[in-house]
């Protein structure tokens, strides 16, 4: 690879995120520009343009969007069919026939993305262990095919029966649809999941085919258009697992890149914790629409395998991301009952909050910072927005007078509600699965989170917030970290002391092979991983154990369900699946060292009232490593903004990473 400039861009659901690597000094360049969502590609060579880079220059640019996410967030994706093995029809609308809650009336499951009308049956059968029991029915298969044609299907799913053990059948139908119905894109269940559990891997199949036209369609146009300005270097896409693919691989895995922008910031904060020596930390992002809190556990990001949208399963590897209603554009908004409401609603990008000019009329989080007084009109918002106060607080207005409050009152109330949401988030993953917030630093971005950061850390008694520079752009500099990965999985349900430690290995080399080949076609030498999932008998679920032998992994599983159960047991410990993953790994960029103040201290530019309250006011591209300062103080910068409060103490790190110890409340 050359060495000239990399590029990453995060799409969020108001403004798309840029930062620009310059390997020959390590400079990072970051930017923000509007989110176009009718028009996606040209909200991201908005970005290219804002970022100034020439196209033929760019050696790597990673990207992460939120377009498939939202295509299933509005239920506005591809007309899709599934075809299932004959008798298992209904499959993916039956589900698990569960319910999450028991003794709630008003409970309703999940809405499926397709109805019966649009589930098919193909004579055939394989066996758990992968022989076949049924032949593959071409004719019946070709019958199916016409009816998918006839119809006007957009996509199809294939999810056959056992097709993890004995992928065969599915290959055929392939096969027989390219013939029949050639227009029709296709997904097969075991290239996105050789594990059992066949609701699971039909849903995950679903899922994909139902983005995959659309999401296919926006990489073909951005890839052309940017071949048409002269780029030529490598072309990356975030997952939802914590690396990247292969723009080639995102076209045929959409799936994969759901919780592709959210992943990026998790990705920035596992190499932010290395480079500052903050092994644990809680990540809270707030973007334009929304809030994820993650946690960084001994350095790592905390993975699943296996997610959800909106109760439906995504059975790949995933980030443990928690995502809430709760950003900038978070609208607020009296409920039947009266009371006052903030989110999950958002003013998106157009026309966005009342304070941005556009057209926007109803008040929103972004419109309460600004009346409080933690954002001013002097600082434009990602150096081109100024907002306009007198918007924000005409659009404050008719809810405070149907309360009986003044509009700095309720701007006071709007922020609180975020924040005791936000709070919420951050219990779901820390308390809630018997972990201490006290034991974590809080690693806030996103271009609100400065705002609420330091409340939420003093609430839950964390004692240390940090800011990474450019916090408004964090999780596309964390695209830059992630590395090309590839998951492989094999489906092994037996007692730990009946497996065969040659079949074991056989069924990882198996995977190792296959591994290095797909990495090699994308330009890349492979390091491989190996884990086992490994439960009690009698358990629904698992525990991901790293694998090295087989006589180490019952002493590893035990500590493992002791540090997340809080206990162990004496039952059998049985195997379910083989995991390997592959990385190709891409070169890392570090954040450059800040220069010391050789004398004296940082100078305020002026003062800021928030809420009755003089702020000071500081520049953040003006603080030098070194510097301190005490609250109240807001510190502006070119993405984002940082709110200190009285009793809290702020110092610059090497970094330029805000460190701030927070004070009694």
């Amino acid at each position: 690879m050359t060495n000239t400039t990399r590029l990453a861009i995060d799409v969020g659901g108001t403004f798309t995120d840029v930062v620009e690597l310059l390997p020959d000094t390590g400079e990072l360049r970051f930017g923000k520009v509007a989110t176009t969502p009718d028009s996606p590609t040209t909200g991201v060579l908005d970005a290219f343009a804002a970022a100034g880079a020439e196209f033929g220059e760019i050696a790597m640019f990673t990207h992460g969007t939120t377009l498939g996410l939202n295509a299933l967030l509005t239920r506005t994706g591809a007309r899709t069919a599934v075809i299932g093995t004959r008798g298992f029809r209904d499959v993916y609308l039956l589900g698990r026939t569960d319910r999450r809650t028991n003794y709630d009336i008003t409970y309703r499951p999940p809405e499926p993305l397709l109805e019966r009308f649009d589930t098919f049956e193909v004579t055939e059968r394989s066996r758990f262990d992968g022989s076949v029991h049924t032949p593959f029915d071409v004719d019946d298969a070709r019958r199916v095919a016409e009816v998918i044609a006839s119809r006007g299907y957009d996509s199809v799913a294939v999810a056959f029966l056992h097709a993890y053990a004995n992928p065969a059948h599915e290959l055929a139908m392939r096969d027989v649809l390219a013939e029949v119905a050639p227009g029709v894109a296709v997904t097969l269940s075991h290239e996105l999941s050789r594990e059992y559990r066949e609701y699971e891997r039909t849903s995950t199949a679903v899922l994909d085919a139902y983005v995959k036209p659309i999401v296919r369609r926006y990489l073909e146009d951005l890839e052309g258009e940017l071949a048409r300005r002269g780029f030529g270097g490598r072309f990356l896409m975030t997952r939802s697992g914590g690396g990247a693919m292969t723009v080639g691989t995102a076209r045929e895995q959409p799936v994969s890149l759901i919780l592709s922008g959210p992943a990026g910031g998790v990705i920035g904060a596992a190499a932010f914790a290395e480079l500052v020596g903050e092994p644990n930390l809680i990540t809270i992002d707030m973007g334009g629409t929304s809030l994820d809190a993650s946690l960084i556990l001994d350095g790592e990001p905390v993975l699943h395998q296996g997610a959800e949208f909106e109760g439906l399963p995504i059975n790949t590897p995933s980030l443990y991301i928690h995502t809430i209603g709760a950003g900038g554009g978070s609208i607020a908004y009296l409920d039947e009952a009266g009371a006052l409401q903030v989110g999950p609603r958002s003013a998106g990008a157009e026309p966005g909050p009342a304070s941005y000019g556009r057209g926007g009329t109803v008040p929103t989080f972004t419109d309460a910072v600004l009346a409080i007084g933690y954002l001013g009109t002097e600082v434009p918002l990602g150096g081109k927005l100024v907002l306009d106060r007198v918007l924000a607080e005409k659009a404050l207005s008719p809810v405070a007078q149907r309360l009986g409050m003044t509009v700095p009152a309720l701007a006071r109330g709007i922020v609180r509600i975020s924040t005791t949401k936000i709070m919420g988030a951050v219990r779901a993953i820390t308390v809630e699965v018997g972990r201490d917030p006290k034991d974590f630093a809080l690693l806030s971005f996103g271009g609100g989170g400065g705002l609420v950061a330091v409340d939420v850390a003093a609430e839950l008694g964390i004692p240390t917030v940090l800011v990474p520079p450019g916090q408004g752009a964090f999780s596309a500099f964390g695209m830059l970290m992630a590395d090309v990965q590839h998951d492989f999985a094999r489906t092994v349900v037996a007692p730990l002391a009946d497996l065969d430690a040659a079949e074991v290995e056989a069924a990882y080399a198996e995977m190792a092979r296959e591994a290095a080949e797909t990495l090699a076609a994308e330009g890349f030498p492979a390091s491989m991983s190996r884990s086992l999932d490994v439960r009690y008998a009698g358990q629904e679920h698992s525990v991901t154990v790293a694998f090295e032998d087989l006589a180490g992994v019952e002493d590893s599983f035990a500590r493992l369900h002791e540090r997340q159960y809080g206990h162990t047991m004496t039952d059998p410990v049985e195997v379910t699946t083989l995991r390997l993953r592959a990385t190709g790994a891409v070169d890392k960029p570090r954040l450059p060292l800040l220069p010391s103040r050789e004398s004296g201290g940082p100078e305020s530019d002026g003062a800021r009232e928030v809420s009755g309250t003089e702020y000071s006011l500081y520049t953040r591209e003006n603080l030098l490593a070194g510097d301190e300062l005490d609250g109240p103080a807001v510190i502006a910068e070119h993405t984002a903004t940082t709110v200190v409060h009285a009793g809290d103490h702020l110092r610059v790190g090497p970094y330029g990473e805000l460190v701030i110890t927070v004070g009694e409340r």
